[in-house]
């Protein structure tokens, strides 16, 4: 095989063989917590420490998302995106930046129109129970 063949078939094997990496690796690293968790729960005598035990390997948020943030970020990425494409690589880039902070403005202002924390929930029902 010549080089002009090796490129695309590297390329194309690039797409598969980093996701199944990614799997692999993002498998075996559970795999050790949930190891954990079994042997200590053979040790443990209590259901509610079980339960306790539970909440301490759980790795999901309990926070609301924050789409202020998201939205800030989302916006900046946008405007970099239509920087590259003004000054460089030209106007895909810069109707695909503009594309994405549009919607990084949205956002944003879906964080303000829409609360999302506890305290900013229970503002905005102290608020509509006043009127």
């Amino acid at each position: 095989m010549n080089v002009e063949t090796i490129i695309p078939v590297m390329g194309m094997l690039t797409g598969i063989i980093i996701p199944v990496a990614v799997f692999i690796w993002q498998y075996l690293d559970a795999k050790g917590k949930r190891d954990a968790v079994v042997e200590i729960a053979k040790h443990i005598e209590d259901p509610s420490k079980l339960d306790e035990l539970l909440t301490l390997f759980d790795e999901r948020k309990k926070q609301p998302i924050d789409y202020r943030r998201g939205g800030v970020i989302t916006l900046f990425v946008g405007a970099g995106l239509f920087f590259l494409g003004l000054f460089f690589l030209g106007n895909v880039f810069k109707g695909i930046g503009a594309l994405v902070g549009l919607i990084g403005t949205g956002v944003f202002i879906a964080g303000y129109l829409y609360p999302n924390t506890e305290k900013e929930l229970n503002d905005a029902v102290n608020q509509f129970e006043k009127k």
